[in-house]
């Protein structure tokens, strides 16, 4: 998603997303989901993913950005700390 001449991906933290994009129009509280702890080794194509035992509590928030009547609402839902889906809802106000 781009915001200005910035660009925000998958798997950018909140704190990232709001200082590329500022404060999002509106933040709703999804609930929770449980996953297992995710750790991460090693880089590029070297990288490994191990899912520890047991599992977490995650919360789930939407920020819904609106840029304009001419443009279509961004949807950022994240999980925990992390931005997990990015969706386009109708044109904004």
């Amino acid at each position: 998603m781009r915001c200005g001449s910035k660009l925000v991906t998958v798997s950018d933290g909140k704190d990232k997303v709001r200082a590329l994009c500022g404060e999002p129009s509106s933040v709703s509280f999804q609930g929770l989901i449980r996953r297992a702890p995710r750790y991460e080794y090693g880089y590029g194509y070297n990288r490994y993913d191990y899912y520890g035992p047991g599992v977490i509590e995650m919360p789930v928030e939407v920020w819904t950005y609106n840029f304009g009547s001419s443009k279509l609402l961004r949807k950022l839902r994240f999980v925990g700390d992390e931005l997990d889906d990015i969706r386009t809802d109708g044109y904004g106000y």
